[in-house]
């Protein structure tokens, strides 16, 4: 059994009832600790795919403790989930103050002339007529041909975002583009919470302080500060960074990502929202990390990711007020402080540790919900199964520990790209060696000029990102030879004309509508698309 590892858009990555099979006796009550996206995205998949079976599912929530989320994004794998469970954009991304994203621009990372700003779009079926010219390019600039590699020509997302369209064509374009989301993380917390209520789902407000083991290493029951007692045949974690579950109670090992990503703290502000509503996530890197801008419909999410080894907290927020022109502003900023690794178990016994508790890498990629969905989601095509023994344990750990080994070496090659030389900050990060084998591998891959097709097809490195995603990466951000080492192409390496890619790019956005003007009247889920399209 294989995890799913997708990063476009699948409506099957919801775990689908088993009406058929019994219900597993150790799944007959469980107890969700923890609100907030994660514990409530966990309770509608578990409610989805149990409830009808007969379990009986309750979420005990803090009512003192508040969540981290601020302005959010996704990946596509959000569009699953709503889509899975049948609730429509037009319910839920109001009642989010949410946004469509048709990708990310990183703007700032190189220095490199003419890649100083690239766009990572989603995979989409779209994409397929011009993905291969793209890579195609990519691999013919990097031994050396004087051809047109940089990203932003090649997929209709980063028209669309340039545009500030919405990534949702017309009924008539039967092409069906990939997009995540930029949602308030808060309201959609308690969007999901009314939801899972009326599918059956019981709430308790309590604390929960700590937990009983017994001798075989399983969790008995937990107890409140109210000083009640709550037995369960299974828990889930999704208490956050305490992790009160899977490390304080079960003694689970906590892997730190910190000599690999130095980023450990935040700051956010929110500013009004403009007229034109971008379509697109900002990270633009600052000195000491980068900042993130997400447009809500509501205002623009802001703030700035830093490294607390390299400026303190007051350094960063003056920094972030002075790019927002906020230096006089009375608006108060939030700090958050956030840890990066992973638990060496996610599923130990009878409890599975989802969201903050289970670990996090930095939202660079906006990969936070996607491991709650995907954690949750794969658990239960294990239980579905009846599934729950160490074997089952032990196959589900490694392959989500790969997930999470894989998405933080995506995520690392951003900064042992950059080529800034302003900061020790961004010094530090081109030169530390702290990197996985696997990206030893796929470096040399690419600085050698071969094709990262096998090795990532063989899934020897870049697990959990597609082809197309570490080719935008790599050339977006110029790892190329210098100018002055390029010669013209040959008839081979040339044999792709830009001026057409830039047609059918161009005249392929006009099927797609103004963002803002769409968010005023979003349409209904479109028809499944009549063909099955695979990506690279």
């Amino acid at each position: 059994m294989t995890l799913p590892t997708a990063t476009h858009y699948d409506p099957s990555l919801v775990a689908q009832p088993k009406t058929d099979a019994p219900l597993p006796s150790g799944l007959r009550k469980v107890l969700i600790i923890g609100g907030g996206s994660a514990g409530w995205m966990t309770a509608m998949l578990f409610a989805h795919a149990l409830i009808g079976r007969g379990a009986e599912i309750t979420v005990i929530e803090s009512p003192s403790v508040g969540t981290i989320g601020v302005g959010e994004g996704s990946t596509p794998w959000l569009r699953g989930f709503f889509d899975g469970l049948g609730i429509e954009e037009a319910e839920w991304m109001p009642a989010c103050n949410a946004t469509y994203k048709c990708g990310i621009s990183f703007d700032g990372w190189s220095t490199r002339a003419g890649f100083e700003s690239y766009f990572h779009p989603f995979a989409s079926m779209l994409d397929n007529l011009t993905l291969t010219q793209f890579v195609h390019n990519a691999q013919a600039r990097v031994n050396g041909a004087d051809v047109h590699a940089h990203p932003n020509r090649f997929f209709v997302a980063a028209e669309l975002a340039r545009r500030r369209r919405a990534p949702k064509a017309d009924e008539n374009f039967p092409f069906d583009l990939a997009y995540g989301y930029h949602f308030d993380a808060a309201l959609i917390g308690q969007f999901l919470r009314g939801k899972a209520l009326a599918r059956g789902v019981r709430h308790l407000e309590r604390h929960v302080t700590q937990a009983s083991v017994n001798g075989q290493g399983r969790i008995d029951a937990v107890h409140t500060r109210e000083g009640e007692r709550f037995e369960a045949d299974f828990f889930v974690d999704c208490s956050g960074f305490a992790a009160l579950l899977i490390e304080k109670a079960l003694g689970t090992r906590y892997c730190s990502f910190k000599a690999n990503l130095f980023n450990d703290a935040a700051v956010a502000l929110p500013t009004p929202m403009a007229a034109a509503v971008p379509s697109q996530t900002l990270s633009t890197a600052l000195r000491h990390g980068w900042a993130w801008q997400i447009p809500l419909t509501s205002r623009f999410g802001n703030g700035y990711v830093y490294s607390s080894a390299h400026c303190s907290a007051d350094e960063a927020e003056r920094e972030l007020r002075e790019r927002l022109g906020m230096l006089d502003s009375s608006e108060p900023a939030r700090h958050l402080t956030m840890r990066t690794g992973r638990v060496e178990k996610h599923w130990s016994g009878n409890c599975l540790a989802v969201g903050l508790s289970q670990g996090f890498i930095e939202p660079l990629e906006a990969t936070a919900l996607l491991f709650v969905q995907r954690t949750a989601t794969s658990f239960l095509v294990y239980a579905q199964d009846g599934d729950l023994g160490e074997a089952a344990q032990s196959r589900f750990n490694a392959q989500l520990n790969a997930q999470f080994e894989g998405t933080r070496d995506y995520i690392v090659t951003h900064y042992k790209t950059n080529s800034r030389s302003d900061t020790d900050y961004w010094r530090d990060n081109a030169s530390h060696p702290n990197i996985s084998d696997a990206l030893h591998e796929l470096y040399a891959t690419w600085m050698a000029g071969k094709s990262l097709m096998p090795g990532l097809g063989a899934q020897r490195f870049g697990q959990g990102y597609p082809l197309f995603s570490w080719y935008c990466l790599m050339s977006g951000m110029g790892i190329f030879p210098k100018p002055e080492r390029l010669r013209p192409p040959d008839a081979t390496q040339g044999r792709y004309r830009m001026d057409q890619i830039d047609d059918f790019i161009a005249r392929s956005a006009l099927n797609y509508r103004d963002h803002a003007e769409l968010l005023r009247q979003i349409p209904p889920r479109r028809r499944e698309p009549s063909l099955q399209v695979y990506f690279w």
